[in-house]
């Protein structure tokens, strides 16, 4: 008997030129460098260009990752496009993308879950494979969160920066003996009645601006492990995977102290875990991606790892995804 399961083929990953340290940030508001290394584990993040885009960069990452995978552009029909930082109110990201890739059959589109948005759309690109309705995705998480900031808040401008991560799904039959590989699980949830912990205050049909990010830090932090462990923990009960079993945590690269916290309440030893934030900031959607690939390039990942996947963000929404690489 068989299974169809969605594998991963490959990975790929963008970050934008410019870092912008903390001793940088600390010249424009009133912060510094040891005040955010020791509240989030920063030192410094990306900012896109003005020639960059959440498109751009993700048809970059885009490359990238077919790069990687050994594989051409015409082979994919999905692209699902996770990002809160879309280049317009439409049509999705995710087509600009499909035609700069020079790709005009199959579908694209966006999903929109904050920091969750990455595990999101890994859910929705593996149902539509596991359907039969498509062979090969693009998976992408891209984000110019410094779009959305208030430079003059130093409590939030020092957390986010921007980048675009990257990976190709491939739809495989595989015998039921072998089924333990590719994307094993994905566990979806959210609660809307924490919104105004962690929101944009703006949008298109309610101010007709951008708006900017707005956050209760402490509120966010205090419900933050709880709910990540919460979520793994069911993907865990819906494999029959343990800890144990687990390479490589790959946890959404928000604040060094959550992903701390989380790993000791699981149980996730710190050599297991795979940390950019201190490179790159909270890149929201793009983080995962973007870590998985820094491990990758580095071989820290080898086939057949099995990796946890996990992200929180505004909504409240978070998720936990187990992919055997």
């Amino acid at each position: 008997m068989k299974v169809r399961r969605s594998v991963a083929l490959g990975c790929g990953s963008y970050l934008p030129n410019l870092v912008l340290t903390n001793a940088e940030l600390a010249r424009k508001v009133d912060t510094s460098d040891e005040w955010i290394v020791q509240r989030t584990g920063i030192h410094e993040r990306r900012i896109a260009a003005r020639n960059e885009t959440t498109g751009t960069m993700a048809a970059q990452a885009a490359r990238a990752a077919l790069a990687h995978a050994r594989v051409d552009a015409q082979t994919i029909d999905l692209i699902v496009l996770a990002t809160s930082t879309p280049d317009n109110t439409f049509p999705a990201t995710a087509v600009s993308v499909q035609a700069d890739l020079g790709i005009n059959h199959g579908a694209a589109f966006d999903v929109q879950a904050v920091c969750s948005g990455f595990v999101y759309a890994l859910a929705t690109a593996d149902g539509l494979l596991r359907s039969g309705a498509f062979n090969r995705a693009l998976v992408i998480g891209s984000e110019t969160f410094s779009r959305l900031l208030d430079w003059t808040d130093r409590t939030t401008c020092v957390l986010f920066g921007d980048g675009a991560g990257a990976v190709v799904l491939e739809a495989q039959e595989l015998e039921e003996n072998r089924g333990d590989r590719g994307l094993l699980t994905v566990r979806l949830r959210s609660d809307g009645r924490h919104k105004s912990k962690l929101y944009v205050d703006g949008g298109p049909s309610s101010t007709g601006t951008v708006g900017h990010l707005r956050m209760e830090g402490r509120e966010v932090f205090k419900h933050a492990v709880a709910m990540i462990t919460d979520v793994v923990e069911d993907a865990f009960k819906a494999t029959g995977k343990t800890v144990a079993d687990v390479d490589w945590f790959i946890p959404h690269q928000a604040n060094k102290r959550i992903i701390d916290g989380s790993a000791r309440k699981l149980g996730i030893p710190a050599n297991k875990i795979v940390i950019t934030v201190d490179r790159h900031g909270n890149t929201s959607a793009a983080s995962i991606p973007l870590a998985l690939t820094d491990a990758v390039t580095d071989r820290r990942i080898k086939r057949g790892d099995l990796l946890l996947l996990e992200a929180m963000g505004g909504g409240f929404t978070w998720a936990a995804a187990l992919l055997r690489w």
